[in-house]
């Protein structure tokens, strides 16, 4: 049976109040780290840090509107050679627990003695954004709430956040939530797990017994569906045509950088940076005395039409890899439009269930018929 109780907030005061109970996972020996989002001394950003004392347990920001790197990758990282012996706590965004569901059926991370604790998420600014407002003298996570509370839209969000169909953390042990709950009193936790159901009976915090927690999630997933919906509607349009797809990967410089931040990127050789793309002096003159001109760096269209059917199935939209791009090309619209209409033939959902096998991997007899007969 899964338990909820609420963690008491004082003053308002939800970041020490999450913090409070992070400490008190560590000093009850029920954890032996933590990897959390801890703020650098410029405040101005958040890093994610293995801590295995409450040392420095102030400067931890769960709730940090920003995502520099998918957690997903970093525990993809320290797991994938081996496991830990000792329970380790995670704290995770929605979309870093499904890219880390994803990595483990992949055989690229580990849930052994990992405690995934999941927080509503209520959206993320990028890097760029968020040193912004910290500039200004902000506390981003601070006005974050307060729109949220007020029932605001905060446009400076990402796109992916906008637009997120799945900013309520599931497959987590513990949950910790926001939304439709009055935060400034009380945040909920709950057990998702038997292992989180464990961890609770440790504590007596109060029983949780609001009942606003399913509408206003239904309403808030409502809004979110709702514009994913708008952008796809407006994004088919730019990109149908060659010519279109072209003009949109127009500006790429070839970094590759989209692919380094993905959490689902893991090949340890990519077959786009192997010696198949490396070409004899020769070869670049012959390509541009046929056509009369070439294109340079070249492509750089094929790179992003192999990466999307590369990952399209397990993409989780974190939208990353719009972030790093130098040239601002619109990569979460394309890949999250693309990967849906995939993840739709398959009736396969990322992250939903660790048991549920990669589309690429199982074969059915009967698969993609209507698609054969069109």
């Amino acid at each position: 049976m899964k338990k909820e109780v609420v963690i008491e907030v004082k003053d308002a005061k939800v970041k020490e109040a999450i913090n409070s109970f992070l400490e008190s996972l560590l000093e009850k020996n029920l954890v032996s780290a933590l990897l959390v989002p801890r703020e650098v001394p410029s405040k101005d950003n958040v890093v994610q840090s293995l801590m295995t004392n409450s040392n420095g347990l102030k400067e931890v920001n769960v709730i940090s509107p920003v995502l520099p790197v998918s957690s997903a990758r970093i525990i993809s990282q320290m797991t994938r050679l081996s496991s830990y012996k000792n329970p380790v706590g995670v704290v995770l965004r929605s979309c870093e627990i499904r890219a880390l569901i994803e990595l483990v059926k992949l055989k690229q991370a580990s849930l052994d003695n990992l405690l995934i604790i999941g927080v509503d998420c209520l959206g993320t600014y990028s890097v760029s954004d968020y040193q912004n407002l910290c500039k200004q003298g902000n506390s981003p996570s601070d006005e974050l709430l307060r729109k949220f509370k007020e029932g605001g839209e905060d446009t400076k969000l990402r796109k992916a956040c906008q637009v997120c169909e799945y900013p309520i953390p599931s497959n987590a042990d513990l949950v910790i939530g926001l939304v439709g709950v009055d935060f400034e009193k009380n945040i909920l936790l709950k057990s998702g797990t038997e292992k989180g159901e464990k961890i609770l009976e440790k504590f007596s915090f109060p029983e949780f017994n609001q009942s606003k927690r399913e509408e206003s999630v239904s309403k808030y997933l409502s809004k979110k569906i709702e514009k994913r919906d708008t952008l796809f509607s407006e994004m088919k349009g730019e990109v149908t045509g060659w010519e279109n797809l072209l003009s949109v990967f127009s500006t790429c410089i070839n970094c590759h950088n989209c692919m380094r931040v993905c959490p689902l990127c893991y090949c340890r050789e990519c077959f786009f940076e192997s010696p198949t793309f490396e070409f004899d002096s020769e070869k670049y003159l012959l390509w541009a005395k046929r056509k009369g001109s070439i294109k340079m760096p070249r492509d750089t269209t094929l790179f992003h039409l192999g990466r999307m059917s590369h990952m399209a199935t397990s993409c989780v939209g974190c939208g990353l890899c719009e972030q790093a791009c130098p040239s601002n090309i619109p990569l979460l619209k394309i890949f999250k439009m693309v990967s849906y209409d995939v993840q739709q033939i398959f009736k396969y959902v990322p992250g939903r269930d660790l048991e549920e096998p990669l589309p690429l991997t199982t074969f059915k007899e009967d698969e993609l018929r209507s698609v054969g007969e069109e």
